[in-house]
């Protein structure tokens, strides 16, 4: 999260020491971390912290014109100096105290005890977002959150997608499916795992996580872990693997992007970001995926069955094509003119991302 001046090069107040000294240019702005990251061994139990983090986020910047805090959690959170127009491009409104509680902490005791502090957070949450002037999704899933969770409008620009790296290449495919992603619990690549096993089909997976344990006690023979692996690796596996397979509801999700950047299709969820991403076989437009409706091992297994009946239904171009509706060149316009629209008083919102 930054506060940003005018001016031909992007500049952020607050790592000046006086308020009143020039602003630095961002390139130059180094980040400025709450008193939580000087915990000891804080990466392994940051989770944890999560009722102090609005403590932690009670930045008050200094004199600006415009702010802009990029957040899925608290950094919306920040005190804009009064009458300062403070936009924010949010990820989602806190998960895990809305709309995923179960799936990042589960049932039980551990739950019900947890009641109280998310029910904190939420009352929390929603009066910190009247720190915020304009608010802009990144998909049109988490402009409805938004909508559900403050009762705020907010315009849609969907994130940036690296498709000058992920590109496609005159490689074989090969007769394997793949996983990419931290593996956490609500991503429910247990599906995918099972669902390969089923049907005896070779799955790799790429990623770690705090539910990988629990995953490779899933696995068959079949499934082959990777652990983290660099963008190259990634790369390579996104253009020979015959299918990426995304069971869950993510926010906007940028693998399936990175995949038809490189003209692989994806079998996808039908619900959240995916649905604006990947469009589905059997409409009225050419495929570059197959959604299926549930959250089952047998709907997963079927949408792999359809994918490999109507494998000459998917073009690489125009996969390659729908992805490049994310380029990164498109979020900068669109981002930048949203911001130069906001701190020169014209309407502060867009239309709908296309």
């Amino acid at each position: 999260m930054c506060s940003a001046a005018t001016g031909r090069t992007p500049t952020c107040s607050r790592c000046s020491t006086n308020a009143a000294a020039s602003a630095t240019p961002l390139n130059d702005c180094g980040p400025r971390t709450s008193v939580l990251q000087w915990l000891p061994g804080v990466r392994h139990y940051y989770r944890y912290l999560l009722p102090f983090m609005p403590l932690a986020a009670r930045w008050r910047l200094p004199p600006s014109d415009l702010v802009v805090s990029f957040s899925h959690c608290v950094a919306k959170a920040a005190v804009p100096p009064p009458g300062t127009p403070h936009v924010c491009y949010c990820f989602t409104p806190m998960r895990y105290a809305w709309h995923m509680r179960e799936a990042y902490f589960g049932r039980g005791l551990k739950g019900r005890l947890l009641d109280r502090v998310l029910r904190r957070l939420r009352d929390w949450d929603r009066r910190t977002a009247d720190r915020v002037t304009h608010f802009v999704a990144i998909s049109r899933t988490v402009q409805r959150r938004i909508q559900e969770c403050y009762g705020r409008a907010s315009a849609v620009i969907y994130p940036p997608v690296d498709t000058d790296f992920y590109q496609p290449a005159a490689v074989r495919r090969e007769p394997y499916y793949l996983v990419v992603s931290a593996l956490a619990p609500y991503k429910r690549f247990d599906l995918a795992l099972q669902a390969c096993r089923q049907l005896r089909r070779r799955l790799v997976v790429i990623g770690s996580g705090q539910d990988e344990k629990r995953l490779r006690a899933l696995a068959g023979p079949e499934t082959d872990f990777l652990g983290w692996q660099p963008d190259e690796v990634i790369r390579a596996h996104l253009r020979r693997c015959q299918a990426l397979l995304f069971p869950g509801e993510e926010d906007f999700g940028i693998v399936p992007v990175e995949a038809q950047a490189c003209g692989t299709p994806v079998i996808a969820l039908a619900r959240g970001g995916a649905t604006e991403t990947v469009v589905p076989l059997g409409g009225k437009d050419a495929p570059t995926g197959v959604w299926f409706a549930e959250q089952s091992v047998d709907a997963l297994a079927a949408a792999i069955d359809m994918l490999e009946r109507h494998a000459g239904d998917f073009d690489p171009t125009v996969a390659r094509r729908q992805a490049l509706r994310f380029r990164q060149g498109r979020f900068a316009e669109e981002f930048l003119t949203y911001l130069e629209n906001v701190l020169h008083g014209a309407r502060g919102d867009l239309p709908l991302a296309a």
